[in-house]
């Protein structure tokens, strides 16, 4: 019995061990998961504070982002609404003006109203008493010459009779005399036979062309930051490109017609393809002028087959084609050369002579005009020349040489064309003899300017009034070239005659200007 009890005891005390040693593991358990609990709560909000400064600080930069773009946005608006204010200021100064103007013209009108009423009055007046005036002298003039009005109209109507005998009596001796001259009028004849076969269209060229734009945001390209691009164009083409309040033109003007239309052109391909810049404008330019080569070729030979011309020479088709873009008096010379041609062979056909030979002569009698601009001389000269180069026959060499009667003519054709070449320029309207002059004046003043050692390039802009000269930078540094517009500017002022002034213009590196005053 007593050792039951110890054993039971044994177990009991055995069991509360026990039992205390798991109460100490399970606290010890419950307090490292509590620790670790709190460490990852403590984790976990240090992670989620991060991730919100993260998103704050991206949320900050996104701000400042969205709040640039706007501050950007807003400033172009201000500044586009800035110039849109000018543009509007501007033209309300110019309608106040306009305004003004109307007024003091319709004021100016009322005035000349009231003279005029009073005109009237007192002419009307003074007809009055010019018709009591009149009645007055014929009753006088009756009464002193003792006649009658009808005895009077007898008197008149003998000596009107005998007026008109003396004129018919020298009518027909008028006659008799025109009689006398029939060979003249039978070639009269054969010309007038060949003006009415032959009535060539014609129209007057202008030195401007005219170029649409899209919008005035597009002129702002064209002109470029401080005018760049449009300094560019017009280096690279030699023309003068015009931009005004006109909405939606832009104006190329040059006296060269090539020049001019490989500007138009090329003005046209670059707002077309939105890219202007120096360096696209250059490209463009080159294109263009390529194009236009192929172009004057083409221009040739349909010439050529209009005029029925066969065997040209290869290198004399292009320089046909640019007489298309060279005019006379405002007169285009390759339709005057084919009508030349073709009156020439009339009238050769009419005398028993070679029409091909007058056609052929015809066509190239104002060929030195296409090449006047680059060789010194006249142009019969200069195409007599050239076509010699080709083994052309003398028929066609004289009349080239002798249509303006400089050279006596050795051939029976060289009248025929003198002839041709007078009905085509007389046609009423065929020429605009201003525009020659103009044409000539701005030639003479780039001749003038190449002249002169280290010039590459000259181009006479602004209707005559600025000469723009290229010098080598290889042989001509700064301080040479204002000597040189300075030698340009008095060669001007002592050789040629013009109105106002003339600005020379050299560039190089910078520009030296000079004024011929």
């Amino acid at each position: 019995m007593p050792y039951l009890v110890g054993i039971i005891i044994g177990l009991v005390i055995g069991g509360a061990a026990v039992w205390a040693v798991l109460q100490i593991s399970a606290g010890g358990v419950l307090r490292r998961a509590r620790m670790d609990a709190e460490q990852t709560r403590n984790n976990v909000a240090q992670e989620a504070q991060n991730r919100a400064k993260e998103i704050e600080l991206s949320a900050r930069q996104e701000q400042l982002k969205l709040k640039e773009t706007f501050e950007r946005e807003n400033e172009a608006a201000r500044n586009e609404i800035k110039v849109h204010e000018q543009r509007l200021n501007k033209r309300e100064d110019t309608l106040d003006r306009k305004l003004d103007t109307l007024s003091m013209k319709e004021k100016h009108l009322d005035d000349l109203e009231v003279r005029l009423n009073r005109q009237q009055k007192s002419a009307a007046d003074k007809e009055g008493q010019l018709d009591k005036l009149l009645a007055d002298q014929r009753d006088r003039l009756l009464q002193i010459a003792g006649m009658t009005a009808d005895q009077a109209k007898d008197v008149l109507l003998k000596r009107i009779e005998s007026e008109c005998r003396q004129e018919a009596g020298a009518l027909i001796q008028q006659i008799t005399e025109q009689a006398q001259e029939e060979a003249k009028e039978k070639s009269r004849m054969i010309v007038l036979q060949a003006i009415q076969r032959y009535a060539a269209e014609h129209t007057s060229d202008h030195t401007v062309s005219t170029v649409n734009i899209p919008s005035d945001d597009m002129k702002g390209r064209v002109i470029g930051r401080e005018g760049r691009n449009i300094r560019s164009f017009e280096k690279a083409t030699g023309v003068d490109v015009i931009i005004d309040d006109t909405p939606g033109v832009v104006v190329v003007s040059c006296f060269d017609p090539v020049r001019r239309e490989i500007a138009r052109i090329s003005l046209e391909k670059l707002v077309q393809d939105g890219r202007i810049h120096p360096a696209r404008i250059e490209e463009i330019v080159v294109q263009t002028s390529k194009e236009m080569d192929e172009e004057l070729l083409k221009l040739g030979k349909e010439a050529a087959l209009e005029a029925n011309i066969p065997n040209v020479p290869r290198p004399l088709i292009p320089m046909l084609g640019r007489l298309a873009f060279r005019t006379s008096y405002g007169q285009n010379v390759l339709k005057h050369s084919i009508e030349v041609a073709y009156l020439a062979q009339m009238m050769a056909d009419e005398l028993g002579l070679d029409g091909n030979i007058a056609r052929r002569a015809g066509l190239f009698h104002d060929i030195g005009k296409a090449m006047d601009h680059e060789q010194e001389g006249g142009h019969p000269q200069i195409g007599m020349e050239f076509l010699r180069k080709f083994n052309e026959s003398e028929a066609v060499l004289n009349a080239c040489v002798a249509h303006h009667g400089d050279v006596p003519a050795t051939t029976p054709y060289t009248p025929l064309i003198m002839a041709a070449d007078a009905i085509s320029a007389s046609r009423p309207g065929a020429r605009r003899e201003s525009l020659e002059r103009y044409v000539k004046r701005l030639r003479e003043l780039e001749e003038l300017a190449t002249g002169f050692e280290g010039v590459r390039q000259a181009y006479a802009i602004q209707a005559g009034r600025e000469v723009r000269v290229i010098v080598d930078a290889k042989l001509v540094d700064d301080k040479i070239s204002a000597k040189i517009a300075r030698d340009i500017a008095q060669k001007i002022e002592h050789e040629m005659q013009y109105p106002g002034e003339i600005k020379v213009t050299v560039m190089r590196e910078v520009r030296s200007v000079e004024y011929a005053r």
